[in-house]
């Protein structure tokens, strides 16, 4: 049973050891990461099915309701990626306050949300791109835009970005950062011009009635939309790639998590003034609604912005997958041949490279359905032990020094937590049964393996 409970120690100074990566991230890289991440899917799809299905002109108070949840558990992670900032995400914090056994359970939740979010992110992102060929004329051949089970050979356009930005990442993590903030512009400018157009046509009617769905409408439309706020957690695993990790990793985290709030309310507001809100249950939302006021070329724009929305979603999601898997191998909890460091690239190639042909295969193979919410539940279950982990840092490490404190402790992180469990449990039942299975396998894989192999595991019996 110890065993089960075993942390790893806390060092003050642990977040500016050399671990054979490059220390070149500031604060703003950071901050242009979150949004990298968060801003895609979330604003470009899933707005207008939630607001056609589930909340109606009430989505705004679903953005609302998921970025105050997410407040909280940003503050949590805020705390502990300033206070034992080299750790690796949720992953190394659970390690730090709950234990092995917790840490290996979201370490496996961790990848399971990033890479089969990036796999769907890909299947999107290649609808997008179709079309985009299409409006050009160079259109592909139908079999080579869809899996298998759904009347296709291969999704390559699926494959090809999937491996491209695998390149891109065992290239260097400097060059994915430029090319994550190149992107974050596109979508950005894309955001702001529906922004404009949209406001100068406001119809307030189509806000009536205000919630047709009532509350449990809000609460469905915010449990869908959390997919749209992933991303933020993702800064923590930049840890040991930040300058100054106990200073920048906060500002990254609730920095970019304010910007993409405000943002989704005045885009999910927009949309839902200037047409009758069961009109937007539709692929493209944002695009459609930019054609359907007659702007062709800001609805060109913005499936332009969708498709470096979606791209940065993917390196994001798949550049955390690859830091939480070096984490957990250096630990022993994997294989250690997958804990080297390129001495070129300074960058863990040969697990950019496993995991991008697993989610190139998956992307390109699997059509996978009720993604969303299989990527919730493991996002939501990693922000609940992050919660839970500050407070139980609080008590068994009270003079560790932190430099950011989530305020108003132990209340902030308890509602983070509490908010966290309501959403999971507006969830399907069939996703907690999905997401049973995949624990089950961790489990396995822990009792079978991990758990003799760690380095604590280790030090334990050579001591």
């Amino acid at each position: 049973m110890n065993g089960l409970l075993r942390t790893k120690p806390i060092n003050a100074d642990h977040h500016l050891a050399s671990t054979g990566l490059r220390r070149v991230l500031g604060p703003l890289d950071l901050t242009l990461l979150g949004i990298g991440a968060i801003v895609g899917a979330g604003i470009f799809v899933l707005t207008g099915v939630a607001a056609a299905t589930k909340a109606g002109p009430a989505i705004t108070l679903s953005y609302a309701i998921a970025g105050i949840a997410c407040a909280f558990s940003a503050l949590a992670y805020a705390e502990l990626a300033a206070a034992v900032g080299g750790c690796g995400s949720a992953y190394g914090y659970s390690y730090a306050g709950l234990g092995e056994l917790v840490a290996w359970v979201i370490g496996w939740d961790l990848i399971l949300e990033y890479g089969v979010a990036t796999a769907a992110v890909a299947i999107g992102w290649s609808g997008y791109m179709d079309n985009a060929l299409t409006a050009m004329g160079l259109s592909l051949p139908p079999p080579l835009l869809a899996a298998p089970a759904a009347g296709g050979l291969v999704n390559l356009p699926a494959v090809l970005i999937v491996l491209i930005l695998a390149g891109l990442l065992a290239f260097g993590v400097r060059a994915s950062a430029r090319f994550n903030a190149a992107m974050v512009v596109v979508k950005l400018l894309a955001i702001a011009v529906f922004i404009g157009v949209a406001a100068s046509r406001v119809q307030p009617e189509h806000w009536t009635p205000f919630m047709p769905f009532g509350w449990s409408g809000v609460m469905g439309g915010a449990a869908l939309i959390f997919f749209a706020y992933i991303g933020f957690d993702a800064v923590s695993t930049a840890a040991e790639e930040a300058r100054h990790p106990q200073r920048d990793l906060p500002i990254g985290i609730l920095a970019s998590l304010a910007v993409c709030t405000l943002i989704y309310i005045a885009v999910a507001g927009l949309l839902t003034a200037v047409v009758p809100y069961p009109t937007l249950n539709v692929g493209s939302p944002v695009a459609d609604v930019m054609l359907r006021l007659g702007y062709p070329w800001a609805a060109g724009l913005v499936a332009a912005g969708a498709i470096a929305g979606l791209t940065t979603v993917m390196l994001v999601l798949f550049y955390g997958l690859t830091r939480v898997f070096l984490a957990m191998s250096r630990d022993g909890l994997l294989p250690p041949v997958f804990a080297r460091v390129n001495a070129r690239s300074q960058t863990p190639v040969r697990i950019i490279m496993v995991s991008g042909l697993l989610i190139a295969t998956v992307a390109g193979l699997t059509p996978i359905g009720d993604v969303a919410e299989l990527v919730n539940i493991g996002t939501l279950a990693a922000f609940l032990l992050v919660c839970v982990g500050v407070v139980s840092l609080r008590r068994t490490h009270p003079d560790l020094p932190r430099p950011f404190k989530a305020p108003w402790s132990p209340l902030t992180p308890a509602l983070g937590a509490i908010a966290c469990l309501y959403l999971m449990l507006s969830l399907p039942v069939v996703t907690w049964v999905r997401f049973g299975v995949w624990l089950v396998i961790g489990l396995i894989v822990y009792f079978m393996y991990s758990r003799s192999h760690s380095q604590l595991a280790l030090e334990a019996a050579g001591s």
